[in-house]
C-alpha cells in the first residue's frame, strides 16, 4: 500500500479568522497527481499556505510528511519545508541572481554547506528539467517556460516528498504548460503532486484525481473524464461544453 504523504479529515481553513474553505477531505499518496481546481478566490492559495504552515491548522486533523499540522511547532517549521517542493506562479527567481545562484541561495538556507555537493545537486536538478547549460543565465535571459522550469529544479533540490502547485502554468503558453506538466509528472511519479489551478485546460488530458473547489468547500470530486462526462456544476458544465466543441474541430481550447 502506498504510503499517505498528505492527509486532511474534516478541515477547516481560515483566512484573517473567516472561513474560507469547509469540511475539507483530501489524500495524496505516494505516486499520486492530485489537482485542485477553482475559480479565483475559491480558497486554494489559502488551502496551500496551511499545507506548508503559513497559516495554522486550527479546526480538523491534517498531515504532511509526516508533520502533524495541529500540533506544528513554530521551531520544526523550516524542517517541513525541506521536505516540500513548492513551484509558484510567478517563479520568484531572484532577479541579481545567476540561475545557479539563485539554487545555490535555497541550498545554504537549507543547510548545505559542502561546495562540492552542492554543484553535483544543482547539475543534477536542472538536468532533470532540461536546464543543464543555463547555470549562468539571468532570469531575465530566460522566457517564461525555462523560468518556470528553473523553478521545478529549485523544487526538487531537496529531494520533496510532495511538489506543492500553486498555478505554475497560468503564465506559460500551451506548449510550455504541457512540456512543464510531463517533466512535473517525471521527476515526481514516486512521489506526491499537489496541483492547484484554475486553468481546467492544462489538466484535461493528464488528471486521474480532481477536486473542485466552490461556495466555500469541495463541491465535485473524480478523474477528469468523469467531471467533464457528468458535470455536476454550472462550472464543471461550461467547461464540459467547450470540451465537446473543441472535439468537433468547432472550438480551439483555450484558458478561461
Amino acid at each position: 500500500m502506498s504510503q499517505t504523504v498528505l492527509s486532511l479529515k474534516n478541515v477547516t481553513i481560515y483566512q484573517d479568522k473567516n472561513p474560507v474553505l469547509t469540511d475539507v477531505n483530501i489524500d495524496v499518496k505516494h505516486g499520486e497527481f492530485l489537482y485542485l481546481i477553482g475559480r479565483t478566490g475559491s480558497g486554494k492559495s489559502s488551502f496551500l499556505k496551511t499545507l506548508y504552515a503559513d497559516l495554522a491548522l486550527t479546526d480538523g486533523e491534517g498531515s504532511i510528511v509526516d508533520y502533524d499540522l495541529n500540533t506544528l511547532k513554530e521551531d520544526d517549521i523550516p524542517y517541513l519545508r525541506r521536505k516540500l517542493g513548492v513551484v509558484f506562479q510567478d517563479f520568484k527567481l531572484l532577479s541579481d541572481r545567476s540561475v545557479k545562484e539563485n539554487l545555490l541561495f535555497v541550498l545554504k538556507a537549507t543547510g548545505w554547506t559542502e561546495k562540492e555537493e552542492m554543484e553535483v545537486k544543482i547539475e543534477e536538478v536542472l538536468d532533470k528539467v532540461g536546464m543543464k547549460g543555463f547555470a549562468n543565465k539571468m532570469p531575465h535571459q530566460l522566457s517564461g517556460g525555462e523560468q518556470q522550469r528553473v523553478g521545478i529544479a529549485r523544487a526538487l533540490l531537496n529531494d520533496p516528498e510532495i511538489i506543492l502547485a500553486d498555478e505554475p502554468t497560468a503564465a506559460l503558453d500551451e506548449e510550455n504548460r504541457d512540456l512543464l506538466l510531463l517533466i512535473m509528472q517525471e521527476q515526481m511519479k514516486d512521489k506526491g503532486i499537489l496541483f492547484v489551478s484554475h486553468d481546467v485546460a492544462a489538466l484535461k488530458n493528464l488528471c486521474q484525481n480532481v477536486y473542485v473547489l466552490g461556495a466555500g468547500k469541495i463541491i465535485e470530486h473524480g478523474t477528469m473524464d468523469k467531471l467533464l462526462s457528468s458535470p455536476q456544476t454550472d462550472w464543471m458544465k461550461q467547461f464540459s461544453a467547450l470540451s465537446h466543441r473543441e472535439s468537433r474541430g468547432e472550438w480551439k481550447w483555450e484558458k478561461l
